[in-house]
């Protein structure tokens, strides 16, 4: 009987209630931003009445944490925020994200808090300076947050006084204790778990109360699509380090050896990939010409053998640019050491093998061209008269001198090439 009277809704034009579930693992970045934009306008265009997020994140940029939080703000919808999956965490910018859904709800075993704002400058890293000028600037945006959170937590009702702490003292609670001092809405196990607590819960919304109606629900998951994707991979510190030592090699090696092609191809992509990623996550650019610098100094040592003394200045400067790339308290992550001290042995064992190679290819006999011809051995075809002749070397004849008499049939050796006359003299 139900399933025919859903059937005469459905019939009728009158639709399920659509519940869009999206989820988001890592730092909070313009990536962000940028999805949690694109599944709810998709869901404000299908008629979408709940947008629940999954939320596992260490926390990432103001900006970025705004402009999502201004979007929660601006959108119809009744946004509930999940801090799922039960061992994951809302920390930093993610409780701040939390605490300005209109419904907030953690799962057994997480954590939210930890809010404190760390101060980055715009090359990746933290401001040096005169101690004063940072403790005031350091003032400044950490009164800017707790503006911002105080705002949030009134509007939502939550406890102003706990979440100023998570922002001033770094405070975190577990998911029990957020909801026992009203920094949360709901514990729920699962989904399913989280849509059956929030069914008929009341909430203010633009001035006025509002209620959940999630009767006959359909849900709808929206997943990251390629685009997003493979910007979330490229900022991953060690992936878009990695591209870009790639490409460093991969012209390199091109270069070294022109005409094989497909590592040239292959390294402008990465060093391309690279850099994009790197330019996401703020590199600083120091660090970026240091490793520029080791790598040329690698080259140097190879056109130039300084029996090591370039080799052991591109180690240095290599290790130094890796350390000062990304910031350690990054949140897009920091370079893990193990990483850099790999990259910077497996470069110097390259170039190494390289030069190695290289010498002994400059030492080696040429085996083509007129230097070819030096220390190959023949026979005379005619006579010399005058110091002239002819000779016949790898089957081929040719016009040849010498200070030696020599008569037809005597073996000679090429001693040097003019032209295309070749100076011999007798072997017997």
């Amino acid at each position: 009987m139900i399933k025919i009277l859903l059937a005469v809704l459905l019939l009728a034009g009158v639709s399920l209630s659509k519940v869009f579930v999206a989820k988001w693992e890592g730092p909070i970045t313009p990536i962000t931003a940028d999805f949690i934009d694109r599944v709810i306008t998709k869901a404000e265009r299908e008629g979408g009445k709940v947008f629940v997020l999954e939320l596992n994140t260490p926390g990432g940029l103001v900006d970025s944490t705004r402009k999502i939080v201004q979007r929660f703000q601006m959108t119809p919808l009744t946004v509930v925020v999940f801090v799922y999956p039960p061992g994951g965490r809302a920390a930093s910018a993610g409780a701040i994200i939390t605490i300005a859904a209109d419904i907030a709800v953690m799962a057994p075993g997480t954590n939210i808090g930890a809010a404190h704002p760390v101060q980055l400058s715009p090359g990746g890293r933290r401001e040096d300076g005169d101690k004063k000028e940072k403790d005031v600037m350091a003032e400044k945006i950490l009164q800017d947050v707790l503006a911002f959170v105080r705002s949030i937590a009134r509007e939502k009702g939550r406890n102003t006084e706990v979440v100023e702490k998570m922002v001033r003292e770094s405070l975190a609670l577990t998911a029990e204790e957020a909801l026992k001092k009203g920094v949360i809405d709901l514990v729920a196990t699962d989904l399913g778990d989280l849509l059956r607590k929030i069914e008929g819960r009341k909430f203010r919304k633009f001035g006025a109360e509002r209620e959940v109606e999630l009767k006959d629900r359909e849900v709808v998951y929206v997943e990251e699509n390629l685009k997003e994707q493979i910007l979330k991979i490229l900022t991953n510190p060690t992936v878009a380090y990695l591209l870009l030592m790639i490409g460093f090699y991969g012209i390199f090696f091109e270069l070294y050896n022109p005409g094989a092609i497909v590592p040239g191809v292959v390294g402008a992509i990465s060093l391309i990939l690279g850099l994009y990623g790197l330019s996401l996550i703020s590199m600083n650019w120091l660090g970026l010409l240091l490793i520029i610098l080791g790598i040329l100094l690698f080259v140097l040592e190879l056109i130039t053998p300084t029996f090591g003394a370039l080799t052991v200045g591109g180690i240095i400067s290599l290790a130094l640019g890796s350390l000062f790339l990304i910031d350690p308290e990054s949140p897009y992550g920091d370079l893990p050491k193990s990483v850099i001290a790999t990259v910077v042995l497996a470069s110097t064992a390259f170039f190494l093998i390289a030069g190695r190679f290289g010498l002994k290819a400059q030492k080696k006999k040429k085996l083509t061209g007129s230097e070819g011809m030096i220390g190959e051995e023949g026979e005379a075809i005619t006579s010399f008269r005058k110091g002239r002749g002819k000779v016949m070397v790898h089957g081929e004849i040719w016009n040849a001198e010498s200070d030696q008499d020599i008569k037809k049939g005597d073996r000679v050796k090429v001693v040097e090439v003019k032209g295309l006359t070749l100076k011999v003299e007798r072997t017997g």
